[in-house]
């Protein structure tokens, strides 16, 4: 084991048995009496507040009542017609600023009814059963090609199948699940959950996965095109953002997105190294995760630096509290200057009505380990209208190309998260239904 004091990045700087207690599931299931105690104290609203919250419109007083009632696999059933990865959402939703934060009960106690957790139990439920609980339709003889493997495609390729069209489901790389399978915190969706969840989705039929099929390389829009009789694009971002600072290709300067799915991939944390003094430049879900978890593996000190205020950050409050409880420090108003041995130096920036500059003042920390979490940027369009970096749609993701559609993080209009994403996905698929079969 490496002592946790080691200059520069090094693995093993804590046991495996500190590792693993690090990495456990961060919000462990409801226990049997508990699952009861949570389902009593929602009010089955009429028009709902956490409904109309919820991106997937999932009916959740219904699906709370039927819980309640212990009926959790009918609860899970009513969950997966709106979110056919709503398994996943219950894991990595930001509950406390969609549903819960919408629930009656948090207005009034400050404490809502969890929802969350309450989903993750009825969805654990019945994917532990065997079999899938839905049906596929007749064959319509039609074929859709959905390129990325992600939340939106996941959700566009099982609504088709399920409505009886024949997917081509591709992806870029080794293992589908996107985002779910490589850019969450290992401690949000432990024991391999994306790989089941995506084996259990593919348990409806008619979707065939090829994976390692890159759009741009591998596959062509034009082709897909004539092959196919509908494409949806669920390609996400692949790029990241540059720093455009002095000494941003500096070792040891890394993207967060890159941190983490080497981290989600390992199969021994161990294994990984990390620097002593960690520095995450980004205030969003991605500069968190990667801060929080540099913590687990052993850093000493590490920081996220933003560059306004706590309420612009992208990251919830609860996440920004949940960095805090592990030691990360948090740094508001700064951004970086440039990036020199051993250390960061950073601007404080203020907003004087015309925009955010630098005040020429700066500091420096200590960085052995720098990485960027500014934001995702689009690497594939296909060809396709781009406007605001992200490609063009309307109404349920068509595309200025006919014949093709896009949803999730690509798309124009979506929030980065994965409940939006699945939302895009189905909505898309019921409308190219619906024009492949003139409904």
């Amino acid at each position: 084991m490496t002592s946790p004091t080691a200059p520069g990045i090094a693995a093993g700087r804590l046991s495996g048995e500190q590792i693993a207690l690090g990495f456990a599931d961060l919000h462990a299931p409801l226990a049997p009496h508990e699952v009861h105690v949570a389902a009593d104290r929602c009010y089955f609203c009429y028009d709902a507040p956490c409904v109309t919250a919820c991106p997937t419109s999932i009916d959740i007083p219904l699906f709370i009542r039927q819980i309640a009632t212990g009926t959790p696999e009918s609860a899970a059933r009513t969950i997966f017609e709106a979110n056919i990865l709503g398994g996943m959402c219950a894991r990595v939703c930001p509950t406390e600023d969609l549903c819960e934060g919408a629930c009656v009960r948090e207005a009034a106690e400050g404490k809502p009814v969890e929802i969350g957790r309450l989903q993750r139990h009825a969805t654990d439920t019945l994917m532990a059963q065997q079999g899938h609980p839905f049906t596929r339709s007749p064959d319509t003889g039609k074929r859709v090609a959905v390129i990325g493997a992600g939340p939106a495609g996941l959700s566009c390729a099982h609504r088709l199948a399920m409505l009886g069209h024949a997917v081509t489901l591709y992806d870029a790389r080794p293992k589908p699940g996107g985002l779910n399978e490589y850019g969450i915190a290992a401690y949000k969706s432990t024991n391999g959950f994306a790989q089941r969840e995506v084996d259990w989705l593919l348990g409806i039929g008619g979707i065939t996965l090829l994976t390692g099929r890159t759009l741009g390389q591998d596959l062509n829009l034009d082709d897909l095109s004539e092959d196919f009789d509908a494409v949806f694009l669920g390609v996400g971002l692949g790029g990241v953002n540059a720093l455009g600072i002095a000494g941003d290709d500096r070792a040891g300067v890394a993207n967060a997105v890159a941190f983490i799915a080497d981290l989600r991939q390992s199969t021994d944390l161990s294994a990984l190294a990390v620097g002593r003094n960690v520095v995450v430049i980004g205030g969003g879900m991605t500069a968190v995760d990667a801060a929080v978890q540099s913590k687990l593996l052993g850093a000493e000190n590490v920081t996220i630096a933003y560059r306004r205020g706590r309420d612009a950050m992208g990251a919830s409050r609860y996440e920004q509290d949940l960095a805090a409880s592990h030691g990360v420090r948090l740094m508001f108003n700064v951004q970086p200057r440039g990036v020199h041995d051993g250390g960061i130096e950073l601007e404080y920036t203020a907003d004087d009505g015309t925009g955010l500059k630098g005040t020429d003042e700066t500091v420096t920390l200590p960085a052995d380990q720098v990485f960027r979490a500014i934001g995702q940027t689009l690497t594939t369009d296909g060809g396709l209208t781009v406007e605001g970096r992200k490609i063009k749609v309307t109404g349920t993701g068509r595309t200025t190309r006919d014949g093709v559609w896009a949803g999730g993080d690509c798309a124009l209009g979506g929030d980065d998260l994965t409940v939006t994403a699945v939302a895009q996905g189905r909505d898309a698929a019921m409308d190219i239904h619906a024009v492949l079969t003139g409904a």
